[in-house]
């Protein structure tokens, strides 16, 4: 899948405060079951890892290292368990905190026990392995959809503790190595962090594709219906009016059929141009499907919304490629005065008026008011 993301998408990637409220819920969705399964399996592995260790450490290093494992077991543990069905923001930056401060603060500890071990021979070679830990850490960045921002902030930590380790006198590996060795460290975090936002780039077109139709730029159908439902909701909540406008294309099928679907998508962009210009500042456009469309008309009564619409009726909705005008039967219902409780049978009814209108000449509006 080719991505190309517009100048106001490509912010997204580097900064998460603007991002769409269905994107940040995805995004915390994926996170959030991303870290509670890495979380479950180093629960699993880091207990498991004490048998290495004494097997190949002597005492009491092992007991100490046995000790510590236990305790970041038990957090990764309860770090697995917990967020179940979250979608919050918040939650997933609490969760992405826990998830790489356990290691971390495991890793100091680690060494400072390994620095008081003398160790030769294979209980070297394990020791080399406790100090690459922050390699590990810091790459594992890249399993998770973040903006830059985010990538830095949660790589920062983890090479401090490797800097001051190294400093205090932590670290098992030479001190001559300390600059290529934090060089390395931030290498790695800065392709983990491009990896992460290279996911989150994938994901903001996936996102866009659900929420808009490609063709036309108006609310996909899956999208308009969340909206057309949290609108409604609304409305019944406040008892205030909610209209919506089914659309239906006159003959939209001869041009198709006499020049072509390209020639059909041109009018259909043209069309739903001329539609949201028209449109006031809070209305929707949804693509319902082929040349049909719907709007949602918040806090708007019957009579308002017949205005708006004769209005688009009377301005034109462009030309076909012969030249004619294109037309629009149009049905309009109203929440309050259709005494309707469901916004589905909301779009039924204007529906129903869309086929009355086709059936009484087309170019038309059937209201609310006129049933």
């Amino acid at each position: 899948m080719k991505i190309n993301l517009a100048n106001e998408e490509l912010i997204w990637l580097f900064w998460p405060g603007k991002h769409m409220p269905l994107l940040a819920t995805r995004r915390a969705e994926m996170i959030l079951l991303r870290v509670r399964i890495i979380a479950a399996l180093f629960a699993l592995l880091t207990s498991l890892w004490i048998a290495v260790d004494a097997y190949i450490l002597p005492w009491p290093a092992w007991g100490e290292l046995a000790i510590g494992r236990l305790a970041a077991s038990a957090a990764f543990g309860l770090l697995a368990i917990s967020f179940r069905g979250s979608t919050r923001v918040s939650d997933t930056y609490i969760a992405l905190t826990a998830l790489y401060l356990i290691p971390t603060a495991f890793y100091i500890f680690s060494y400072t026990v390994m620095q008081q071990t003398d160790v030769n021979g294979l209980s070297s070679t394990i020791a080399g392995v406790y100090a690459f830990l922050p390699f590990v850490m810091v790459a594992g960045l890249g399993m998770f959809p973040l903006t830059a921002i985010e990538g830095m902030v949660f790589a920062l930590p983890v090479l401090g503790a490797e800097l001051a380790s190294s400093l205090w006198g932590l670290d098992m590996l030479n001190l001559s190595h300390l600059i290529s060795t934090v060089w390395l460290s931030g290498m790695i975090a800065a392709v983990a962090t491009m990896s992460g936002m290279s996911q989150l780039g994938f994901m903001i077109a996936l996102v866009r594709q659900a929420v808009h139709d490609p063709l036309t730029r108006s609310f996909s159908r899956m999208s308009g219906e969340e909206l057309l439902e949290i609108q409604f909701i609304i409305a019944s909540r406040s008892n205030s009016p909610l209209s919506v406008a089914f659309v239906d294309l006159d003959n939209f099928k001869s041009v198709n059929d006499n020049y072509g679907h390209e020639a059909g998508d041109k009018v259909l962009i043209a069309a739903t141009t001329a539609i949201r210009a028209g449109l006031r500042t809070g209305d929707m456009l949804v693509r319902w499907g082929g040349e049909e469309f719907l709007l949602i008309l918040p806090s708007t009564y019957c009579g308002e919304a017949e205005k708006v619409l004769e209005r688009l009726r009377v301005r034109g909705l462009n030309t076909r490629p012969d030249g004619a005008p294109v037309t629009a039967s149009i049905g309009l219902a109203e929440r309050t005065l259709d005494s309707t409780n469901d916004w589905r049978k909301l779009v039924e009814i204007a529906d129903q008026r869309m086929y009355t209108a086709k059936q009484n000449g087309k170019d038309r509006i059937v209201s609310c008011a006129a049933n």
